[in-house]
């Protein structure tokens, strides 16, 4: 019997109000046992008996048939129920709906994760434009506030400065052995909501989740850290349910070395192919940070690089409409952090393509911080904000920046509102949401498959030999929600072999 789509269980969730309501028909379809074979085959592990049932990895809940049961000595540890992973996700989506406060959704679907990770991974892919803003932006937000509510069991590594001069141990610590991608955070800039120390925690383990469910990076690879050096955050320091360090920020070359050992132990222990993935630093490290570390790992700044690409991705989506060339706009970003300024310097790159030289494209670019228009001659700006600073009276507002500028373009970012695009013609202005434009591009399998040729092209792939089929390379590498059979692999011998000798 074939399985139900996740969006069809989904729908199915939402029309019937409690499972005793469904069609004969529908509970017939979907309340089957489930054999546990899917493509990559039957799965062999030596954990037996209550350390299945307490392994997020493994554990199947009442998936499991009644073979596996027997063998895994887990038999009576379980209901004497037999679901199929579709009936399980309806399970899941009712209590889901249950509850209308985003933070106890998102503590439900965390809670799966540490349960069950592959029936965690079939709900939030079953939906991700539902799942996303609760495992991610803007729920997760929240839940850093209030991790140390919040906190259930310890999910990710968490590094501290009194730790230095002995990561390499701290990375022993880590059941998994092959990781592929790190994302590490210090907690001082988290998201919009300021220096959250040990508490944003939530960011990596969140991102690494949107790794899996929307790039089918495998969890196991993944590998979420927070660097804790202390906070500056008063409220966070008088609080003694905080669960971090509870003292001012290490800056300076204590800091400094901290994060050199870093890098240098996990590429020692997981290779320099294994990506990490800086996230939500304060503006006065993740500059000098990335440009620090961007030609020796393999390593990126998400703010910086990761929404840049989005937003730089939607402007020359953009341009098929407008049908000119990148060149041909004048460009007012409201707000200057990591993320405009990242938008900013490939936008620089792209025009470079085109052949405008470095100091014409600058021209084209015009910074509006919370202090206005970002000037020359304007005191206490830093290194990264006066590279774009312009030869041009102050000016206080957005409003009258655009008024007397006239760009063609306006790209910002308010809070959590994701970036967009003001697009001036003669008679209407016309919104696009660089985030939809983004999607709609990374969903063309056509155009990832080109991103492949182009690393073997250029020589900077990891894998060899190069595979003659990409596409079916890259699927066979993506992570499957399916559940897995630990059914026992039986055979037997011819009857001679295995006679029984006699005195």
């Amino acid at each position: 019997m074939n399985s139900l789509s996740g969006k069809s269980v989904l729908a199915l969730c939402r029309v019937f109000s409690s499972p005793l309501s469904l069609p004969p028909a529908i509970v017939g379809a979907v309340r089957v046992c489930h054999s546990g074979v899917n493509s990559k085959g039957k799965v062999f592990t030596k954990k037996r008996g209550y350390d299945i049932t307490r392994n997020p990895d493994l554990n199947k809940g009442m998936a499991f048939t009644m073979e596996e049961r027997l063998q895994l000595g887990i038999h009576g540890l379980l209901p004497p129920c037999f679901l199929s992973q579709d009936v399980q996700v309806l399970r899941v989506m009712k209590s889901y709906e249950t509850r209308s406060n985003p933070l106890d959704k998102y503590i439900l679907l965390m809670t799966l994760q540490d349960r069950n990770e592959k029936l965690f991974y079939r709900v939030l892919t079953s939906d991700i434009e539902e799942f996303m803003p609760i495992v991610y932006t803007p729920t997760v937000g929240l839940a850093c506030q209030q991790y140390g509510l919040a906190f259930r069991r310890p999910r990710g590594l968490f590094i501290t400065i009194h730790d230095k001069g002995h990561i390499a141990t701290m990375l022993n610590s880590w059941p998994e052995e092959d990781i592929k991608a790190i994302v590490v955070t210090d907690g001082e800039r988290i998201l919009g909501l300021g220096d959250l120390g040990s508490y944003g925690m939530g960011i990596p383990v969140g991102k690494l989740a949107l790794y899996t469910a929307c790039g089918g990076v495998p969890p196991q690879q993944c590998l979420p850290v927070l660097l804790d050096v202390g906070t500056d955050n008063r409220t966070l320091l008088d609080d003694p349910l905080y669960i971090g360090l509870k003292h001012k920020r290490v800056r300076g070359k204590e800091y400094d070395d901290l994060i050199d050992e870093f890098m240098q132990a996990v590429t020692d222990k997981y290779g320099m192919n294994c990506l990490i993935q800086f996230e939500d630093f304060a503006n006065s490290n993740a500059f000098r940070i990335l440009n620090k570390y961007r030609n020796r790992y393999c390593t990126f700044n998400d703010d910086i690089q990761g929404t840049a690409s989005v937003a730089v991705a939607g402007v020359l989506a953009a341009l098929k409409i407008t049908k000119n060339k990148l060149s041909d706009h004048k460009f007012v970003f409201q707000g200057a952090g990591e993320a405009a300024l990242g938008i900013a310097h490939l936008l620089i790159m792209a025009m470079a393509k085109e052949g405008v030289p470095h100091a014409e494209a600058v021209k084209r670019i015009w910074m509006v911080d919370s202090k206005g228009l970002i000037v020359k001659g304007r005191s206490h700006l830093n290194h990264e904000k006066e590279e774009f600073a312009q030869e041009h009276p102050h000016i206080k507002t957005l409003e009258e920046v655009v008024e007397t500028i006239k760009p063609t373009a306006v790209i910002g970012k308010e809070g959590l509102i994701p970036f967009y695009i003001y697009l001036n013609s003669s008679k209407s202005v016309t919104l696009y949401s660089v985030h939809s434009l983004c999607f709609i591009l990374s969903s063309q399998t056509p155009l990832f498959l080109q991103i492949v040729d182009h690393a073997y092209k250029q020589g900077i792939a990891s894998w060899y030999p190069e595979p003659k089929d990409k596409e079916a390379f890259v699927l066979s590498q993506v992570y499957s929600s399916d559940y897995d059979s630990f059914t026992l692999d039986p055979y037997s011998w011819p009857k001679d072999a295995m006679k029984v000798q006699n005195v």
